[in-house]
C-alpha cells in the first residue's frame, strides 16, 4: 500500500491499482485526485472539501464514489448521486479498500462557534486520518497515523497526547498548511522528541510505503 501526503489535510492511498483520496480541500493540489476511484470527506470545511475539484474529477471519471457523513452529503447535491453516507462506527468498502469511520464531531474551536460533524477514517486497518479531531480509533492497531499539528482548535500538547493515545508505529504531520517555516520547524522538533514513535512531516507529493 502506497500513501502520499498532499497539501494541508489531504492523503492519497493506492493499492493494486486502486486510488482512495481523503480530504482534497482548497489547500490541496488538484493532482491529488488524478485517477481517483473513491473519495472520503471527514467534514465540510473548505480546507477539507473542494466541491469544484470533486466535480472536475467526476467529469473525468464518472465512476468515482464519495463517502461522507449525511450532513456533509447535503452540500454535495451537485455531484449527481455518487455520494454514499456513513456514520461513526460504520464499516464499508471504498474502491476495494476496507474503511471504518470513527468519532463524530469536529474539535471545539470556541464555545461560541458551532461544531460540525467530523468522521475519522481507518483504511485497511492500517492508516488513520482523523480529520479535525483527536478521536482515538478504539480497538484498532494503527500502523500509520496522520496527526493534526496546526489550527485554531489545537495546541502542541493535544497533538502529542493524541499520538501517544493511538500508539502507532509511525506518525506523519497533517493539517500543516497554516504554519510558516518557523512554526513547522518548532512543531516538528517537539513532536519528534515527544511522540514516542517515528514522526516526520512529509512535503506535498511525498509518498511512503
Amino acid at each position: 500500500m502506497r500513501v502520499t501526503k498532499y497539501g494541508h489535510a489531504c492523503v492519497r492511498v493506492e493499492d493494486n491499482g486502486a486510488v482512495l483520496v481523503i480530504d482534497p480541500g482548497t489547500l490541496t493540489e488538484r493532482a491529488a485526485l488524478d485517477g481517483v476511484d473513491a473519495v472520503l470527506i471527514t467534514h465540510e470545511h473548505v480546507d477539507h472539501l473542494d466541491v469544484d475539484a470533486l466535480a472536475d474529477a467526476l467529469g473525468k471519471r464518472p465512476s468515482v464514489t464519495v463517502h461522507t457523513h449525511p450532513e456533509v452529503a447535503t452540500r454535495l447535491d451537485a455531484l449527481n448521486g455518487v455520494v454514499n453516507t456513513v456514520q461513526s462506527g460504520d464499516s464499508f468498502e471504498a474502491a476495494g479498500f476496507r474503511v471504518r469511520a470513527y468519532g463524530g464531531w469536529h474539535a471545539e474551536i470556541h464555545p461560541e462557534i458551532p461544531r460540525v460533524v467530523n468522521l475519522g477514517f481507518l483504511v485497511n486497518d492500517s492508516v488513520y486520518h482523523p480529520g479535525d479531531s483527536f478521536d482515538v480509533p478504539e480497538g484498532a492497531h494503527v500502523e500509520t497515523l496522520f496527526v493534526p499539528i496546526s489550527g485554531p482548535w489545537l495546541k502542541l500538547s493535544d497533538s502529542v497526547d493524541f499520538v501517544r493515545a493511538v500508539a502507532p508505529r509511525r506518525a506523519y504531520a497533517l493539517h500543516d498548511g497554516l504554519l510558516g517555516d518557523a512554526g513547522l520547524t518548532l512543531y516538528d522538533a517537539n513532536l519528534r522528541r515527544l511522540a514516542n514513535c517515528e514522526y516526520a512531516r512529509l512535503e506535498p507529493g511525498t509518498a511512503v510505503a
